[in-house]
């Protein structure tokens, strides 16, 4: 199988900025480098340079749509600015293919004093486009932008979403062999990033390179491919979207889609222990990320130490924000009688098209239903959870709407329809 030539190469690249003051290094500083140097030894004026970014490498091929993610302060901008020129690296070297379109910053490049039509080709030339390809594409990307009837007044007074929708506009409308973005795109309203994500997506079916950074998993799981989870500086994570997300959220929020104990950590009483926990998907393999179209499954398995009260499985499913999506437990007649001592293994499964985009967690017991009440004898709290996504692609309870539905539920209802 030939493997697809490579858009993206980078090699060692590193990044290092100075704390405190900004300029030339003072007198003191100079003679102590001077110094140091001839000792061969590490002044302690390096203690106050960080690195941005630490010996990254990595190559995208052609075609790939791949997201980088990470907190704060982890590296993402700074990669883009090496990758765009915008700043040089200390070490290493990219290597980027073909013609680069970038959106960094709202505005880059615009100038305040000139309404949309001259910005477009004032931002189009300096990406690299004639005047004849922006003629062309003019009357498209005025459209796209959603801001035509302000084409004629000076972007200066335009509001920050305006920007950002004419200025990606523009930059999408170049048709890159390399599209670079930025979180930018958060500015702008929820139908201008459906719009937006879909032009990125279409460029990736086009068999352009995208490198989207975004703190939004939500896109990062519908558009990309491939991601990189940076962390002060360094790559720790590079694979599949659902494997780097999962790992990231599993990583910063806590909590992944597995669980398990030995005897004697063991939740549980005399009765009845659990053994572990894990979120499936519907082949049974265990899974972070689910797409919501799918069922996801909670597999508890416990462990029956005697003979006694009938012991029922039950979980608790809660959304990112601590609300409650549902409680459920298996009414099965099974469960009325007590189970002889052994191993047990019971799976909830979650219908596709219930729950809401967003992280999700489950608390699981096994309990004796003395109604009213419940008896719990094992439980274990928030201890799986996974990120629900939706791929937009239309055949979802989302449809075409490209919005943020609320609640902790999104159930695909059936609809009947009568008309005169």
């Amino acid at each position: 199988m030939t493997q697809a030539p490579l858009a993206v190469e980078v090699r060692s690249l590193s990044k290092r900025y100075r704390k405190g003051a900004i300029g030339a290094r003072s007198l003191r500083e100079e003679l102590e480098l001077f110094m140091a140097r001839l000792r061969n030894r590490e002044p302690v004026s390096s203690h106050r340079e960080f690195y941005a970014l630490k010996d990254v490498t990595f190559s995208i091929p052609v075609g790939t749509v791949c997201g980088v993610i990470g907190r704060n302060g982890s590296g993402k901008t700074t990669l883009l600015k090496l990758l765009t020129s915008i700043t040089a690296p200390d070490e290493g070297e990219a290597v980027l293919r073909g013609r680069v379109g970038s959106l960094l910053e709202v505005g880059a490049g615009f100038h305040p004093e000139l309404d949309g039509i001259e910005n477009i080709y004032l931002n189009g030339a300096i990406l690299g486009m004639s005047k004849s390809e922006i003629n062309r594409k003019l009357d498209d990307i005025i459209e796209f932008s959603g801001v035509e009837k302000f084409m004629d007044t000076p972007v200066k007074r335009y509001s920050s979403g305006m920007f950002v929708r004419l200025a990606f506009s523009v930059a999408a409308h170049f048709e890159p062999d390399i599209m670079v973005v930025d979180e930018v795109l958060a500015v702008g309203d929820a139908d201008f990033q459906r719009r937006s994500l879909g032009r990125m997506e279409s460029l990736g079916d086009a068999g352009r390179t995208v490198l989207f950074v975004s703190h939004n998993l939500h896109a990062v799981l519908q558009l990309c491919d491939r991601a990189l989870l940076l962390q002060n500086g360094e790559i720790v994570r590079d694979g599949s979207t659902h494997d780097v997300v999962a790992y990231y959220e599993e990583q910063t929020v806590g909590g992944g889609p597995r669980a398990s104990w030995n005897d004697d950590e063991a939740p549980g009483n005399e009765l009845v222990k659990l053994r572990s926990v894990r979120v499936v998907d519907e082949d049974g393999g265990t899974a972070g990320t689910i797409d919501v179209r799918r069922p996801i499954g909670i597999e508890i398995a416990y462990r029956v130490l005697r003979e006694g009260r009938p012991t029922v499985p039950k979980i608790k499913v809660l959304d990112q924000h601590g609300a409650i999506c549902f409680n459920a437990l298996d009414t099965d007649p099974r469960w009325s009688d007590p189970a002889p001592p052994g191993d047990y293994v019971a799976t909830a499964w979650i219908p596709p098209n219930l729950l809401n985009e967003g992280r999700h967690s489950v608390d699981v017991n096994i309990v004796t239903i003395a109604s009213p009440k419940l008896i719990p004898h094992a439980s274990a709290y928030k201890i799986v959870a996974f990120h629900v996504f939706d791929p937009a692609e239309g055949d979802s309870a989302r449809g075409l709407f490209g919005g943020e539905f609320r609640g902790v539920v999104r159930p695909l209802l059936e609809w009947t329809y009568e008309s005169d």
